[in-house]
């Protein structure tokens, strides 16, 4: 019997990357995965249909998660298609990099109100309609929280928050059954990162010169971790934040 089998999941963000690595291995193991994504429909389209061809079931529905009115349409939008609800990935999130003389009001509330905000207003709502038997929230944090590269003040300082965002409503909702962990990735080879800029040259291979297995990440290295915190393999986990980065710390 797949691990995921008659669960409902939302993925933030699921469009592309990481996110749409995760709704697929979610899907693969029996979810009923709900596809967010807040402007690349075509993306988000492709990643159901992709899951569709594989036998499992999803479907795409817009939301910009650092609205707290679209995050409540996107929960009743997924309760009107699936019924519940038993997992919430809170995957959507910007990164830049900037160094301290140029960051702006702009810069730094662009970043929090989608990383921090954002996962804060959706697992707010995930409690909502969570059932008895509980439920599991994953926060996509990042290495950067404690690797805290220069030029990423705001943006570590974020995945930082999550960090400590999920110990607190690990302790919270415990008593309610809901598990809250976190992964946090190194760098992973995905469409933002390579808009960026980032996927190629100097500081890539510094990244990977600094990385004992050598290379960055693929989201394929980072969905099994999100089935194995949403699956009763992990039952007495929580507040946990496990590392994916090759080594690189």
């Amino acid at each position: 019997m797949k691990k995921l089998a008659g669960k409902v999941a939302i993925v933030t963000g699921a469009s592309k990357g990481i996110g749409a690595s995760i709704a697929k291995h979610l899907a693969a193991e029996g979810a009923s995965v709900i596809v967010n994504y807040a402007s690349s429909k075509n993306g988000a389209d492709k990643v159901v249909a992709e899951i569709e061809a594989a036998g499992g079931k999803a479907q795409a529905i817009q939301a910009n998660v650092a609205k707290k009115a679209e995050i409540e349409n996107l929960f009743t939008e997924a309760k009107k298609a699936y019924g519940k609800l038993d997992i919430l990935v809170n995957n959507a999130g910007v990164y830049e990099f900037t160094p301290i003389e140029s960051v702006t009001e702009d810069h730094f509330y662009k970043l929090f109100d989608l990383n921090v905000l954002g996962l804060i207003l959706a697992s707010q709502e995930a409690v909502k309609y969570f059932g008895p038997e509980g439920g599991n929230i994953v926060n996509i944090s990042s290495v950067v929280s404690t690797l805290a590269p220069p030029t990423g003040s705001v943006y570590s300082a974020t995945k930082a928050a999550v960090d400590a965002v999920t110990k607190s409503l690990a302790k919270e909702l415990g008593p309610r059954n809901i598990r809250v962990n976190s992964i946090n990735p190194g760098m992973v080879a995905t469409e933002g990162l390579e808009s960026a800029g980032m996927q190629e040259g100097e500081f890539r291979k510094k990244i990977e010169a600094d990385t004992p297995l050598g290379r960055i990440g693929q989201p394929q290295d980072i969905a099994p971790a999100v089935v194995f915190f949403a699956s009763p393999d992990s039952s007495w986990i929580t507040g946990e934040s496990l590392v994916i980065s090759g080594g690189l710390r």
